[in-house]
């Protein structure tokens, strides 16, 4: 739901009541994660997306129901001979979409003794979407979930902070709200979106619960060193793909806003002095297009001893080999070296800058994905390779 949060929370200053389906649990090929949403309100507006297409009518439909019924609902769509033409998603995998229903609006009183009673919707939903709209665009939040468990809790939600603050309960017992707090928090400091089983001793309420967790941290960050003409492409591929850019050079005659317009950030500075001054995560990919062994020899000392999901390094096949003289002569071990991704990028044939520039960002998204690289077509490896949504198991509550 992260994903539509900012344009759910205009529908609650609005006071538009409407459902969002959101994609818990994927089982095969499917085109969209956990965390993915499609939201309708009462007029039939429509924003976000489940599965790329293959089932949206039929979870068009589900919000309707849920936005009548006032229930939650939890479906599965598969893939089957019989329902390959009709409802079912033709790329083979399986989804669970749970659909909820926000009221933002009060509803309207009953009419008489005999007329059923209006629909039961959270009445903290409105207020949990606005806090979650919020909280995701100027700080590290996660939202958890119960995405499995008794009819009366599915859907219920808190809103969890890095600090452990928290907005919202799973409606259970204070004692589930605690570990879950825990487990979100846990997930929220490794970016991670995931589900959560809580046995049934655990979760309070004598069955098992499944939290989906998703978590909103800030976008993982870009370093580009060496303002040339390639290093201007792969800030607008780098920014394209969601990363936070910069670019970093100790020429000053050469980074500068002109010529790099597309990075969030421009650094005159010498690259591995720079670098020493940041504090990087697990997700920072470095690309080095210095070539120059002045610089890219100190910087690369340093980058390569740091844990970050990347490194490359710009060069010709001779420049590399000389380039692993050098580090070698610096101290650095095989095994360091081994993560040193050069002559950068895949083998695309590039020519222009923003050739290079996608054969770079290619091979990042690769190796974040696990991909190997190779075309489609003819291959017999997976076309999804994202390891990233997994599912914990917690035995009780402490």
């Amino acid at each position: 739901m992260l994903d539509i949060a900012d344009e759910l929370n205009r529908w609650v200053e609005q006071g538009r009541d409407f459902a969002v389906a959101t994609v818990v649990g994927v089982g095969g090929s499917a085109p969209r994660q956990p965390g993915a949403a499609l939201a309708v309100d009462r007029d039939g507006t429509a924003i976000g997306s489940v599965s790329g297409g293959c089932v949206e009518g039929a979870v068009y439909e589900l919000c309707q129901q849920a936005l009548e019924t006032g229930e939650p609902v939890l479906e599965q769509f598969g893939y089957s001979d019989e329902d390959a033409f009709a409802v079912g998603l033709t790329c083979g995998g399986v989804i669970d979409i749970l659909v909820t229903p926000v009221r933002t609006s009060a509803p309207e009183p009953s009419q008489g003794p005999d007329d059923p009673p209006a629909p039961v919707v959270d009445s903290t939903s409105g207020t949990l979407v606005a806090a979650v709209a919020a909280a995701v665009t100027t700080e590290a939040a996660a939202l958890a979930r119960i995405v499995s468990g008794p009819a009366e809790l599915l859907g219920r939600a808190l809103l969890v902070r890095a600090d452990g603050s928290h907005t919202g309960s799973l409606g259970g017992h204070p004692a589930l709200d605690r570990t879950a707090v825990e487990e979100t928090r846990a997930l929220l400091d490794a970016g991670r979106t995931t589900t959560v089983e809580i046995g049934a001793d655990g979760s309070q309420c004598g069955v098992p619960l499944t939290l989906l967790v998703e978590s909103s941290v800030p976008p993982p960050r870009m370093l580009v060193f060496g303002a040339i003409d390639f290093a201007a492409a792969l800030a607008r591929a780098g920014k394209f793909l969601g990363y936070h850019v910069t670019v970093c050079d100790a020429r000053p005659v050469f980074a500068t806003r002109a010529r790099f317009p597309d990075a969030d950030e421009i650094v005159n500075d010498w690259p591995h002095r720079y670098l020493d001054s940041q504090e990087l995560d697990a997700r920072t990919v470095l690309c080095v297009l210095t070539h120059d062994a002045k610089f890219d020899v100190p910087l690369l000392e340093r980058a390569l001893r740091l844990r970050v999901a990347y490194v490359g390094a710009m060069g010709s096949r001779r420049t590399h080999l000389d380039r692993l003289d050098r580090l070698r002569e610096a101290g650095l071990t095989d095994l360091e070296l081994g993560r040193l991704r050069s002559p950068i990028g895949l083998d695309l044939g590039a020519r222009t800058p923003e050739e290079t520039a996608l054969s770079i960002a290619a091979e990042i998204v690769a190796t974040r994905r696990g991909g190997t690289g190779v075309p489609l077509t003819g291959a017999h490896t997976p076309i999804h390779h994202d390891t990233s949504v997994t599912a914990r198991r917690i035995g009780s509550v402490a």
